[in-house]
């Protein structure tokens, strides 16, 4: 796929580290999916989706502190989205964000608002300072938050917090691997979707870069059955 020039409607911080990009036209997709931003003499990197228009972006290195540089207008050139996506299961949903993960969930919440009996969001960040949750508590009729350091929610992490939820049909999560294997523990890799991270190049199956297991995350995820995940995480 050719890369589309796409032009920045807004851009604000969230936090020091997190910026906001909202673009000036929408893709079609399905939350958990990404997409591919190329800079041109700075290089392409993958991103997941918030909204059909909106990225969230935490600043960790060279490509990322240009993009921080993007204001109103600036050009932008983007491929995709790729990938699959969550898949609504059932009527009730508990929903698990850490840090910068909580994009696909963010999407995967408003895209669903009020097709759900009930719906608990489980956010965790290192502390107040770094959570990032846009308006997503307004999506959910439940919110409990989590941070390292307590300065906000409970202190410890996010999935100590999924022992006070009971009585749903299926868990989705994005976020660190560490916190991704925690939650495939506590659900017996059952009844759950995780969204996936792994260096990804080509956005499309052809360079292996992001292998896991028989599994390329650009193409067979980012987003997986925790069954299917058995044995490789």
């Amino acid at each position: 796929m050719t890369a589309k020039r796409m032009f920045i409607k807004e851009a604000w911080n969230i936090t020091k580290d997190v910026r906001v990009i909202e673009l000036e036209s929408g893709l079609n997709f399905r939350p958990g999916q990404f997409i591919m931003m190329w800079l041109p003499g700075v290089g392409e990197k993958p991103f997941s989706l918030a909204w059909n228009n909106l990225l969230v972006i935490k600043k960790v290195g060279r490509f990322t502190s240009e993009v921080f540089k993007l204001e109103e207008g600036d050009p932008v050139w983007i491929r995709g989205p790729y990938g699959s996506g969550f898949f609504i299961r059932g009527e009730t949903a508990m929903m698990v964000a850490g840090g910068v993960g909580i994009p696909p969930i963010y999407a995967l919440l408003r895209m669903n608002a009020g097709r759900l009996k009930r719906v608990v969001l489980v956010y965790g960040a290192r502390s107040e300072g770094d959570v990032v949750l846009l308006d997503a508590p307004s999506y959910a009729d439940e919110l409990r938050i989590a941070t390292d350091d307590g300065s906000l929610g409970r202190k410890g992490v996010v999935t100590d917090l999924m022992d006070d939820v009971k009585e749903f049909d299926q868990v989705y999560a994005c976020g660190p691997e560490g916190m991704i294997r925690a939650v495939l523990k506590k659900t017996g890799y059952r009844n759950v979707q995780v969204s996936m991270e792994r260096y990804m190049r080509c956005g499309i199956g052809v360079c292996g870069s992001c292998a896991l297991g028989k599994y390329l995350v650009c193409r067979d995820g980012p987003v997986f059955r925790g069954e299917d995940l058995r044995g490789l995480i």
